[in-house]
């Protein structure tokens, strides 16, 4: 007999966890076209976004640390899409800017972004909606303290 509480189909983990797969999955095939993996597209739209930022608001932007990040950037740049270069004001400092090969990428990005758009069957304003309590949930899961 299974805890009421401990039934799979119940867990807001799960949900999310099966959500983002097949979000993610409806991009593979896209991104796939234009060369780029899920983790790639995320560091682009930042730079499509920003043109150029520092490494550590990269991370940042992106919730993820520069051990994770770094090999992702390597990638990119050996595809010509962004360059890494360290600050001439502080030298401890990377500095991660667009190309104009990653700037051309855009518009075909922009395709597969419109084509996920409609395979989630919401309106804009469902979707903004939907965005907003996502981004509030990490927030307030990023800032509890679950510690035993």
């Amino acid at each position: 007999m299974t805890a009421p509480d401990l039934v799979l189909d119940d867990q807001l983990c799960f949900a999310l966890h099966s959500a983002s797969r097949a979000m993610t999955g409806c991009y593979r095939s896209l991104l796939d076209d234009i060369g780029l993996t899920y983790s790639q597209y995320a560091v682009m739209l930042v730079l499509w976004e920003d043109e150029t930022v520092a490494l550590s608001v990269l991370c940042r932007r992106l919730h993820l640390d520069t051990g994770t990040l770094s090999p992702l950037l390597k990638r990119l740049e050996a595809q010509g899409l962004l360059e890494r270069r360290r600050r001439s004001d502080d030298e401890r400092m990377m500095q991660v800017t667009l190309s104009d090969a990653g700037r051309a990428l855009r518009d075909r990005a922009a395709g597969a972004q419109a084509r996920v758009r409609v395979a989630t069957g919401l309106t804009d304003g469902a979707l903004a909606v939907l965005r907003g309590e996502l981004t509030a949930l990490a927030e307030r899961l990023r800032a509890a303290d679950l510690q035993p």
